[in-house]
């Protein structure tokens, strides 16, 4: 009734809302690539012309001259790069249609919609410099402030996907967009599901609230930007089968899914984070370019702002023996609370020569904290974790000719969570159709605060590590090819000291128990994990024919085994596009196969919300066969897939994680549809 409730709300509210002209486009910032954003149109047959009263005859006629192009619906990033909204159907849009809303080639998504992703690939080059509160697991659908995107429009706009979920339940991304003056743009967005899954005990539910604006002067002179982010994410949580045989021997009594076994019926995990985020900047210095200038002088300065409380909840009813006995309280209530606060002040300066170049300052104060003290015979473990980090940076960009630079250091003078951070990217234009770019990435802070201190009304789950546990140290490399003709060919290479990890100490007797869970703890390892990661991407076409391939090749050479994944992953998509019906339709229709090889897969931890090592057995090597069949009328794109095919037909024997089978045959339909005032 809520999802209904607002998608009236934001429909009418479009509708009903008086619009001003908006601001001519922004320039769009140098960037390695620009977001391909799931949402608007880009042909100009789509573009809204203004309708103004005609003085002679008092009747409404379209100014040609004045049109509005789908080009100035613009959607800025955090990175104040700039693009626009776009409504076309590809294949690229049809990997990015799930509940995460971006390709998830490189994630195993267990049964139900909302649940943790199982790694297939690693990056170990986009961490954030600050630790997280942990639980990483259920993070992938979370947005940080990086993920929040600011518009600017002409009209209004609204932005609605929907898509049906496992079972009982739904889907809806809704977002409208408006300008309230010329300078003054703001958006209100909301994303939430409710899917009660196949399995017994396993129902998820999101409600992400947004909030954005931005506003820039009359003289251009002064710019702001802000956002609120309310989000709650919580699930059910079983642990799993409690009897594999149930699921594997492929039993008529156990065809519905409701009627396996689980290991307990009475836990839940939750996500809570509220946020509010202020960015402005003021232009000392303002030369206008003229026709010889390709960039003006400009010398600016900034501040930016965030607070952000989160906390990570897991409750259960009784005590159970997957996570130990004799626990100090019942019914468990473990509630760890990260509250942080991010002020920033930036001088820039930029011209034609020089290009771009920026130093800040930062500080960051944060307060990791639980209820209690926990004292022992054998240990006292501090309920909290209280500083502030101070640090210096600066970014630098330019284009020489076919050449972009860009890179950026940080680097902490005083706190004990960070070290630094330095990135930097050279891509060189060979021709129109081919590009290479090389970059490099070198990073040391501290694991997540749940790895240094974590408390829990289970006994085996409470540790202080701060002391004892060194910061970890990345180097990375990377170099890419980018070809109209050849493709597009990624590899990294990465170096890790000091790698934390989450495992299960328990023994042969206790794992033959299905304690494994029980003794799960943090590590970190000494000696070096190299890990070696080349993708490659090619589209093949032909008539109305293409192939879209995706293959993935890893390699990790490590002293102990605690990072494993896959050597290969593939993904390979066959499909038709046309248009139909007089060209009232565009239909895109077709298959995707997706394999990987078998490998040591994490085990899933639901206390902890993390994903732990194991060594016994390997899962995977099986494939996974969508069929789908996509279309696009105007502004509206239909989505319809037939998901995991094969498990009609072929053996029960598909894991996300050990105890978590991935998700039977289904069928889910829905939409992203665009509104335009």
């Amino acid at each position: 009734m809520r999802f209904l409730i607002l998608t009236l709300l934001l429909f009418f509210g479009h509708v009903l809302m008086a619009q001003q002209d908006s601001l001519p486009p922004t320039k769009r910032a140098d960037s390695l690539q620009l977001q391909d954003k799931d949402s608007l149109l880009t042909k100009s047959k789509d573009s809204t012309k203004r309708k103004l009263k005609d003085k002679g005859t008092g009747k409404l006629k379209a100014k040609k001259e004045d049109s509005i192009s789908i080009r100035d619906y613009m959607i800025i990033s955090y990175q104040r790069d700039t693009t626009y909204v776009d409504t076309t159907l590809t294949i690229k849009k049809e990997y990015k249609y799930n509940y995460l809303r971006k390709d998830d080639f490189e994630l195993m998504p267990f049964a139900n919609m909302g649940q943790p992703y199982n790694e297939l690939g690693k990056s170990f080059s986009g961490t954030s410099y600050y630790p997280q509160i942990g639980a990483t697991a259920k993070h992938p659908g979370y947005f940080e402030k990086e993920d929040i995107n600011y518009y600017n429009v002409p009209t209004p706009m609204t932005e609605l996907m929907f898509k049906t979920t496992m079972e009982q339940g739904q889907f809806l991304d809704a977002l409208l967009t408006f300008n309230v003056s010329k300078r003054f743009n703001a958006s209100i967005a909301y994303n939430g599901f409710r899917s009660l899954g196949k399995y017994r005990y396993e129902e998820a539910q999101d409600g992400k609230f947004r909030v954005t604006f931005n506003y820039l002067t009359r003289n251009d002179k002064y710019g702001l930007r802000g956002h609120i982010a309310a989000q709650e994410m919580q699930s059910e949580e079983s642990g799993g089968l409690l009897d594999r045989t149930q699921f594997e021997d492929d039993l008529p009594d156990f065809q519905d899914r409701a009627k396996i076994d689980l290991l307990y019926t009475d836990a839940n995990n939750r996500i809570l984070g509220k946020r509010y985020f202020l960015d402005h900047q003021y232009k000392l210095v303002n030369h206008k370019k003229d026709s010889t200038d390709k960039e003006p002088t400009i010398l600016v300065i900034g501040h930016e702002f965030s607070y952000e409380s989160k906390i990570y909840d897991f409750e259960q009813t009784r005590q159970n023996d997957a996570f130990g006995q004799d626990p100090f309280l019942t019914p468990i209530e473990d509630r760890a609370r990260l509250k942080t606060m991010f002020n920033k002040g930036t001088v820039g300066f930029s011209n034609r020569t020089l290009g771009r170049l920026s130093g800040n300052i930062s500080l960051y104060n944060y307060n990791y904290f639980f209820n209690s003290l926990l004292i022992t015979e054998e240990e006292t473990i501090q309920n909290k974790l209280k500083g502030e980090e101070i640090s210096v940076g600066g970014s630098y960009s330019n284009t020489l000719g076919p050449f972009f630079l860009k890179g950026n250091v940080n680097y902490t003078v005083s706190g004990d969570l960070t070290g630094n951070n330095f990135d930097a990217m050279a891509r060189y234009r060979l021709n129109d159709n081919n590009s290479i770019t090389g970059a490099i990435h070198i990073s040391s802070r501290m694991p997540d605060f749940n790895y240094l201190l974590y408390q829990s009304d289970y006994r085996n789950f409470n540790w202080q590590n701060n002391n004892t546990f060194e910061k970890v140290q990345t180097q990375s490399i990377k170099f890419g090819f980018d070809s109209k003709y050849f493709g597009q060919l990624e590899a990294a290479y990465s170096a890790v000291d000091n790698y934390t990890y989450f495992a299960s100490t328990a023994s042969e007797e206790e794992k033959g128990l299905g304690q494994e869970t029980a003794f799960v703890r943090p590590f970190q390892e000494a000696g070096t994990i190299n890990h070696l990661k080349a993708k490659y991407k090619k589209e093949v076409k032909w008539r109305k024919w293409a192939l879209m391939n995706t293959i993935m090749y890893q390699e990790v050479t490590q002293d102990n085994q605690v990072l494993n994944l896959p050597q290969v992953v593939s993904r390979n998509s066959l499909y038709f596009s046309s248009d139909v019906f007089k060209k009232a339709m565009f239909l895109q229709t077709g298959i995707t196969f997706k394999y990987f090889t078998s490998y040591n897969m994490d085990a899933y931890n639901p206390l902890l919300g993390e994903f732990y090592i194991q060594n016994n057995e390997e899962l995977g090597g099986y494939p996974l066969l969508d069929v789908f069949i996509n279309a696009k009328v105007k502004q509206t794109r239909i989505y319809l897939k037939a998901e995991h095919l094969n498990s009609i037909f072929s053996e029960p024997n598909y894991y996300s994680a050990p105890n978590y089978p991935y998700r039977d045959f289904v069928i889910r339909f829905g939409l992203v549809w665009n509104f335009f005032s």
